[in-house]
């Protein structure tokens, strides 16, 4: 399935932490020209929203009754006040204008989430909600397993490849000691790296204590990075599949399925009445003609010893006239030819 326009933009969006009215949430948006994307997660639902500009306008409209302003005006305003708290950041232009937007949970249910934002535009109190409706199956899946999925192979694989350079470095350090190196430091002194050991180690004592933290939610800096780099590369991946490949040549294709049935190769040539054909053909109607039709037709029967001593006896020049001029050239009564 290839990912194209708003999809592909908010897929490489990374999953920002917010905490609303107590209440941890997963947020992914992405801003457009005059419309937006939305997508909220608590891990036990995710919500997202799509308005263009027609809705946009409406609600503003709805909401403020105060306002009147044309949907770019709106659309403006709602990128400076909310892109950087749904982004976990904070405006810059709204900090030294001493504005403080915010947002508040207003409905949470499994159909259902409603946040209500609250600023200022023009000095006039401006509302904004994000009404989010469930979301369905196929975006959860492209959005948030997937990509997780693969955060998780490429981690896999970096962890194998650290052990394997944890062991070439064992090497390494054993060859220098049985070249008569000793450690300036005692306490630099490591054991040689074991992987099933680590990994048991691992599994008994660190993991219970990453798993007794449970506040811990969301991805940390490194993790998002590795998330927005994962997403982009599979999106270049599905780009290269799509590439449409060269369509086979019908004329090749024609030829090999005729190479599997020379009989009726030999029939459509006959047909087709080629100028080639008509210049080996006799001008008399002799039984020359009736003979070499014959011939041609029975290309699968095994020749004679005489049709072998014939041709062993003809002519270089005469062998090769299938390819040569139309023009028909006069043959020498030899064998049967009489």
């Amino acid at each position: 399935m290839s990912v194209e326009g708003p999809d592909r933009e908010l897929l490489e969006q990374p999953w920002v932490p917010m905490c609303l009215g107590g209440i941890q949430l997963l947020v992914k948006s992405c801003f457009g020209d005059t419309v937006y994307r939305l997508l909220l997660s608590d891990m036990q639902n995710v919500w997202e929203e799509q308005v263009d500009a027609t809705v946009i306008q409406n609600r503003a409209q709805e909401l403020n009754k105060r306002l009147h302003a044309p949907v770019d005006a709106f659309f403006s305003h709602l990128c400076t006040v909310a892109r950087p708290l749904l982004a976990g950041e904070a405006s810059t232009e709204l900090v030294e204008n001493g504005v403080q937007p915010s947002i508040t949970l207003l409905c949470l249910r499994p159909d259902l989430l409603t946040l209500q934002l609250k600023s200022e535009l023009a000095g006039v109190p401006f509302y904004w909600e994000f009404r989010c409706m469930q979301s369905s199956i196929p975006v959860v899946c492209s959005q948030l397993v997937r990509p997780l999925l693969a955060v998780s192979r490429v981690l896999q694989k970096q962890v194998m490849e650290l052990a394997t350079l944890l062991s070439r470095k064992d090497v390494e350090i054993q060859d220098y000691r049985e070249s008569g190196a000793v450690l300036s430091r005692g306490r630099l002194h490591t054991e040689c790296f074991d992987l099933q050991h680590y990994q048991e180690t691992f599994l008994t004592q660190v993991l219970p204590k990453v798993c007794a933290v449970q506040d811990c939610f969301g991805f940390d800096t490194t993790l998002q990075w590795l998330y927005g780099a994962v997403t982009v590369q599979g999106i270049e991946e599905q780009e290269k599949s799509l590439v449409s490949y060269p369509v086979e040549n019908p004329i090749q294709d024609s030829n090999v399925s005729d190479s599997h049935h020379p009989e009726d190769q030999t029939v459509g040539k006959k047909r087709s009445g080629s100028p080639i054909e008509q210049a080996e053909e006799p001008p008399d109607g002799t039984q020359e003609d009736s003979g070499k039709i014959s011939g041609q037709k029975e290309v699968l029967r095994p020749a004679t010893q005489e049709e072998l001593q014939i041709e062993q006896t003809m002519p270089l020049c005469q062998a090769s006239g299938n390819t040569g001029p139309s023009r028909p050239k006069k043959k020498k009564a030899v064998g049967l030819f009489r």
